[in-house]
């Protein structure tokens, strides 16, 4: 017997627990888990618990942003993503907007709608986060 404590040994197990789940979790996994955290620690609700027509608070990273036009206007569309679920963001009437790119971190809040199934906001206001940060 080394002398230590069983809750000590028991500690130290958890650490090599959860030491070989990361290793056995995929990278993608690991980022989704860092989001959820960050929302969290936010103040932000997760994409996956909103509802329809609910007023909400999220964030995430951008996934794409695209020039779509609707109906004859133009419409920036991005895919904003918080480890749990996507999010459309639409600015409609908006071809471009400075800082608004794959891959930045943004905090959005609005009302979600459905879209195709999709959860959706329409001209939400936004916060950029500042890069180096991310």
């Amino acid at each position: 017997m080394t002398g230590a404590t069983r809750e000590q040994r028991s500690t130290g197990n958890g650490r090599f627990r959860r030491f070989l789940e990361r290793l056995s979790t995929s990278e993608e996994d690991l980022r989704s888990e860092e989001l959820r955290q960050e929302a969290a620690g936010r103040g932000c609700a997760r994409i996956s618990e909103c509802a329809d027509r609910d007023m909400v608070r999220v964030t995430g990273t951008l996934r794409t942003v695209t020039l779509r036009p609707r109906a004859g206007v133009p419409t920036l569309e991005a895919e904003l993503f918080d480890g749990s679920a996507a999010l459309d963001v639409i600015w409609l009437g908006r071809r471009a907007i400075a800082g608004i790119e794959p891959g930045r971190k943004l905090i959005v809040w609005g009302r979600i709608t459905k879209n195709r199934g999709r959860p959706v906001m329409f001209n939400p206001k936004y916060e950029l986060r500042p890069l180096g940060q991310e």
